[in-house]
């Protein structure tokens, strides 16, 4: 389809993509999930929207009003996935929460979204909105997904079941019908970097449209399988596991957890892979590390394999064949590391919500996997761009999502425009403004170049290091080349209004034992060797590599490498992996005040 005829299609609320799903594959899996016996148990499209319609009742019931926020937090399953559209059906607004977020993140969330009801896991989501339930004046039902509780507040899944069951049709009928397409039917919580997430308003339009436009670049046919694994309260998973499978009658398997993701990837061996770039940088880590054990004939062969899959890559990238020998090195080396991870049917391997460093795509482009970026943010509910197995270029974020524009503005910020961007930020119309222009251009607040088709981010506008030399540096490129090196698991450049650059570094703990021998430290914990000046002048020694690629100002004269990972509970990171560069510079001030002291 044009991009003119995208633009034109007629608009449909998610009630009727769901109806046409269900009406155009009938009796196929759309769901999949294990069971308690272990077995992979299925959910044809007919019973996924009676399922639907069903617990749209018991919201009813539970005395959901029209345009009032239904709060679900939990691991990827089936009924969150029939809580958020049922939601919708029932005339509420679906707001996912990340499972790590505080008690007091919950009550923010599900009170700035006025919430009449919260859909929760288990006994341990539930047990933070009962301690803040009397901050929640609108709350008027709990809903476990699994298990009960004595609570009068709380019911379990089939209690709610039970009393939508005695609900009249009529009522949820009047619910559907009163929806329009330009209605707000979800909200998207960004993930916080700089301050109180904002709650995104995405319209039925925006979501039917933009995973139309998307779904319409992937050749995939009926029953392809999907695997759901990453927050479904991101609006990248809600796009793959929620309306792209509406789109195209897919198959969407649920990970039992984030511990058997490996099992279960190589157990539903998927059609589509999403990882965020964390999730690809610890495979990565993994490989190389398993790679490392090969002597002799073994370590010859995978060398030389790689040399051929790079040239493979390239020589695709330029819609020319693999080199002759691509068979056998595919043969002795490549199907074998794909069947390993469980990506041996995956034809659309992507990553997004987070930059990726090109020398992570080359390492699996090495091994004969392609990975697509796809680029997008909340604000335009989802892609904004995208990149496919027949039309890439490594290290781009891809073309514009067809029907939609994008610019690089005259200050090289990215810029998108079109059926997929947002209709604001709910109750902040001074945010609103900041990123919606008057012509209808939303800000990235990312900057970006282009090359014909292909477009490229280069940094965060908000994250350019000025040094006091006045140079604008990019961090995100120099931290993407320092996590490369084996031993670093995660690195941050700062350096803002400084003569230099330095880093805050953290060590891969599977590198310990091996570090220990490198350096000739006697250090008995991790924490302790972070400590070690023998293993700071080690790792600086590995960094003089890195910083002999860059210029003069990009160079990183002093590290320090901090005691542990940096994570979400530390409050350094995003659910969705992203570094939180705020959180991080205020949190560590004394260590990079001691860089300039």
């Amino acid at each position: 389809m044009s991009d003119a005829a995208f633009r034109d299609r007629a608009p449909q609320t998610v009630m009727q993509l769901l109806d046409t799903a269900a009406e155009s594959y009938g009796s196929a899996p759309a769901l999949r999930a294990k069971s308690s016996s272990g077995s992979w148990q299925d959910t044809t499209w007919t019973e996924y929207r009676a399922e639907v319609r069903r617990t749209a009742k018991g919201l009813l019931a539970l005395g959901l009003e029209p345009g009032k926020g239904v709060s679900l937090i939990g691991f990827n399953c089936k009924r969150w996935l029939i809580g958020d559209l049922a939601a919708i059906h029932a005339g509420g607004v679906p707001v996912g929460i990340y499972t790590t977020n505080s008690p007091a993140q919950c009550q923010y969330i599900a009170s700035h979204s006025d919430s009449n009801i919260a859909i929760v896991e288990n006994h341990e989501q539930l047990a933070k909105f009962l301690e803040v339930r009397d901050q929640l004046p609108l709350l008027r039902a709990i809903v476990l997904m699994r298990g009960e509780h004595e609570d009068e507040l709380v019911h379990s899944w089939a209690q709610m079941l039970e009393q939508g069951d005695a609900l009249d049709d009529a009522k949820l009928e009047a619910r559907i019908a009163a929806q329009t397409p330009e209605d707000i039917c979800t909200l998207i919580y960004t993930s916080g970097t700089t301050g109180e997430p904002k709650g995104v308003m995405l319209s039925h339009d925006n979501l039917t449209w933009t995973s139309a436009s998307a779904a319409s670049v992937l050749e995939l046919d009926p029953g392809a399988r999907m695997f759901s694994y990453l927050p479904l309260s991101h609006i990248a998973e809600q796009v793959v596991t929620f309306f792209v499978p509406m789109q195209k009658g897919l198959c969407t398997s649920f990970a039992e957890s984030f511990e058997k993701l490996g099992e279960n990837l190589a157990e539903v061996r998927p059609h589509v892979f999403l990882g965020v770039p964390r999730v690809w940088e610890k495979i990565q880590a993994k490989m190389m590390a398993a790679g490392a054990q090969n002597t002799g004939l073994k370590k010859a062969i995978a060398q030389w394999a790689r040399k051929v899959g790079a040239r493979a890559i390239e020589n695709r990238q330029r819609g020319e064949a693999p080199p002759l020998v691509y068979g056998l090195a595919d043969k002795l080396v490549f199907s074998k590391v794909r069947h390993r991870l469980g990506l041996d049917n995956s034809i659309f391997n992507i990553t997004s919500a987070a930059p990726i460093a090109k020398e992570t795509l080359d390492f699996f482009g090495s091994l004969g996997i392609l990975i697509n970026e796809v680029y997008g943010m909340s604000e335009c509910t989802g892609p904004a761009s995208m990149s496919t197995p027949n039309k890439f270029q490594v290290g781009w974020v891809g073309w514009a999502l067809p029907g939609a524009e994008l610019k690089v503005a005259e200050d090289g910020e990215l810029c998108m425009r079109g059926r997929n961007v947002f209709k604001g930020y709910y109750k902040n119309p001074e945010a609103t403004a900041d990123a919606l222009d008057a012509e209808g251009w939303l800000h990235s607040g990312d900057i970006g170049e282009r090359s014909g088709d292909f477009y490229r981010i280069t940094d965060r506008k908000k994250d350019l290091l000025i040094t006091a030399g006045g140079e604008n540096i990019a961090p995100q490129m120099i931290e993407g080349k320092l996590k490369n090196l084996v031993w670093i698991s995660q690195a941050v450049v700062v350096g803002d209004r400084m003569p230099y650059l330095s880093a805050l570094l953290t060590i891969d703990e599977d590198k310990f034992d091996d570090l220990l021998k490198q350096t000739g430290s006697t250090s008995e914990t991790l924490e302790e060797l972070s400590q070690d000046p023998k293993l700071s002048e080690f790792v600086m020694r590995s960094i003089e590599a890195v910083n002999a690629e860059l210029a003069r100002v990009q160079t990183i004269k002093k590290i320090k490498i901090l005691p542990r990972d940096l994570s979400i509970e530390g409050g350094e990171m995003t659910p969705t992996m992203k570094i939180k560069r705020k959180a991080i510079n205020e949190k560590y001030k004394a260590e990079i005040a001691a860089f300039y002291a």
